[in-house]
């Protein structure tokens, strides 16, 4: 008779130890009774169902706005209005979905110019379609648009030599915004205006009449479009600029007459300003001091 071993695994553990999937202590888990939907039903995901991180409110929120026709409202105050739960555990829940991109909100514009929030409903996270056609613009796409180019600084212009006088600057700012009278493709902004202010001051401050600069900046411009005016004026300022006026040397004071009148001293009369009341001999001979001849 062979002896037992009371220590091998009876055969139910050896098919638990074998199947992991399989449980001796039986838990009675969901059985499903299913029903094919033909009319009024959703396909939702199980990763939105099952979503290990947020909250059961959530994805119940995300369930239940998934379901809605377009056009419905989804708004706080709406699901507030709808739902026993109040307005904080409401707006909690829609932030929980906006975090994982099941839920988007976003202001726009419509065609009669109303600014409105509109709700986008997300199936599945991180794919868009195309929305469909409504009065309210298609939300820009912006995650893949290039970052804009850094703008070029503009070429710099002649300084003046000594600071303009404010009559000077007005000119020049005023020659410079009347540019596109003469052109339109000439008109400067705030930024490029004061940029160039100094170099046509340069040019005033050489004898150079308005009329000129003006031509100088406006003769024979190019038949196409100008991408960037502003540094075409600049370079032409800094190129065409003239030379300086020839110097003059200034003219001597002139020569001033003094009124005869009479010496408190001698009576003699002789010319002296209004401030000499002696004559010259007579202011040497009370100083103790020979006069000059």
């Amino acid at each position: 008779m062979d002896t037992q071993n009371p220590s091998a695994p009876s055969r139910a553990q050896s098919a638990v130890a074998g199947n992991p999937t399989r449980s001796r202590h039986h838990t009675g888990g969901v059985i499903h009774e299913n029903t094919r939907h033909t009319e009024r039903f959703v396909v939702i995901g199980n990763h939105l169902t099952q979503h290990k991180e947020l909250s059961l409110l959530a994805i119940g929120l995300g369930c239940h706005i998934q379901s809605l026709p377009t056009g419905t409202p989804a708004d706080i105050k709406s699901l507030t209005a709808r739902f026993k739960e109040g307005a904080t555990r409401i707006a909690a829940a829609l932030r929980e979905l906006e975090t994982h991109g099941y839920l988007r909100r976003e202001r726009v514009r419509t065609a009669t110019g109303r600014i409105i929030t509109r709700t986008i409903s997300c199936n599945q996270p991180g794919h868009r379609r195309r929305p469909a056609d409504t009065d309210c613009p298609a939300p820009p796409r912006t995650a893949h648009r290039p970052e804009p180019r850094p703008r070029k600084a503009l070429p710099a212009v002649p300084q003046p030599t000594q600071a303009a006088a404010l009559a000077l600057h007005q000119q020049a700012t005023d020659l410079l915004a009347a540019l596109r009278r003469h052109d339109p493709r000439l008109l400067l902004s705030a930024t490029d205006t004061s940029h160039l202010t100094p170099g046509v001051i340069a040019w005033l401050e050489r004898e150079v009449t308005p009329t000129t600069v003006r031509h100088a900046l406006t003769a024979d411009l190019p038949a196409d479009a100008l991408r960037r005016p502003a540094a075409l004026l600049a370079h032409r300022l800094t190129a065409q600029l003239p030379p300086p006026p020839p110097y003059r040397a200034p003219a001597p004071p002139p020569h001033i007459r003094h009124a005869l009148r009479s010496c408190d001293g001698c009576d003699r009369a002789f010319r002296a300003p209004q401030t000499e009341t002696h004559c010259r001999d007579c202011r040497a001979e009370r100083h103790g001091t020979a006069p000059d001849r």
